[in-house]
């Protein structure tokens, strides 16, 4: 086992526990349980991804030739990070946990839920999160073997550029922070808003056709031909993961037409009859 993963097991639930402490003890803030725990794990998530974004832009930016070039931090931050999907399971279950308990859902006079209340919330955490823990497992159970054992040391510049993808991640935590503290029509959210929608157009939609057009630069062909002349379990792979950066594009998208829509005009107040006033006008 690599020293880099065991440091990962280390870093990454350690940072969200002395982050969660500090907001709570140190911040001056005075903040509630939930709402450190909310932060804190947005924290993490945004730490994790500047790292993973640097690392992809030096190591893409390394490799002239796309196919034979190496630079040894593609398989070290692979090794380092893997470790975070795990956790990050973990700190959106505590995140959905403690929402879940501040609504009263389940709970005995006491202010303690029956220990049946668990599975409840864990089912409901399941059903809400699906998608996002099937993408951890994923990267977990397929994409951390592949890109370690079956890779054979070619493609880091392929590795790079998905490892930039990280870069709206970011916005993304941002953006739930606000909506936490219900800053949802601010500036700085709609500034952040836009932000995010451009960084995970740039770096994880259009992020495969760009990696197809780069693979046919090398390879003498077009765009168009590309799908064609490559094996079809990488057509399928890229698929699977375009797949749901598309209904999270979808959500992103629906979620900015709701902040810029024109707010219409309140309705008028309904005239009250004569003789009916509660108090004098003014």
């Amino acid at each position: 086992m690599s020293l880099l993963f065991v440091v990962g097991c280390f870093f990454f639930p350690m940072s969200f526990a002395i982050l969660c402490w500090s907001l709570q003890k140190l911040s001056g803030l005075q903040m509630e349980k939930k709402e450190a725990v909310l932060v804190a794990s947005k924290l993490v998530s945004s730490v994790q991804a500047i790292m993973a974004s640097t690392a992809g832009y030096i190591v893409s930016t390394s490799c002239k030739h796309i196919i034979d070039d190496q630079h040894w931090l593609s398989s070290a931050y692979t090794q380092f990070a893997v470790p975070y999907f795990i956790y990050d399971i973990y700190a959106m279950f505590l995140c959905h946990w403690h929402k879940h308990q501040v609504k009263g859902h389940g709970r005995d006079e006491g202010g303690a839920g029956p220990p049946g209340n668990t599975w409840a919330v864990a089912r409901g955490y399941l059903h809400k999160e699906f998608l996002m823990v099937l993408h951890h497992a994923v990267m977990v159970l397929v994409c951390f073997p592949l890109s370690v054992v079956w890779r054979q040391g070619k493609g880091d510049f392929f590795l790079g550029c998905m490892l930039m993808a990280e870069v709206s991640t970011p916005f993304v935590c941002l953006g739930k922070i606000l909506i936490q503290y219900k800053q949802q029509h601010t500036l700085l959210h709609k500034v952040n808003g836009t932000l995010m929608l451009l960084s995970f157009l740039c770096c994880r939609v259009l992020l495969f056709p760009y990696l197809y057009w780069a693979y046919g630069q090398h390879a003498g062909l077009s765009l168009l031909s590309v799908p064609l002349n490559i094996p079809i379990h990488v057509n399928l792979g890229a698929a699977l993961l375009l797949a749901p950066q598309l209904y999270w594009f979808f959500l992103i998208c629906r979620g900015a037409c709701r902040l810029f829509r024109p707010r219409g005009p309140a309705p008028p107040a309904p005239r009250q009859p004569p003789g009916l006033h509660d108090g004098p006008r003014d």
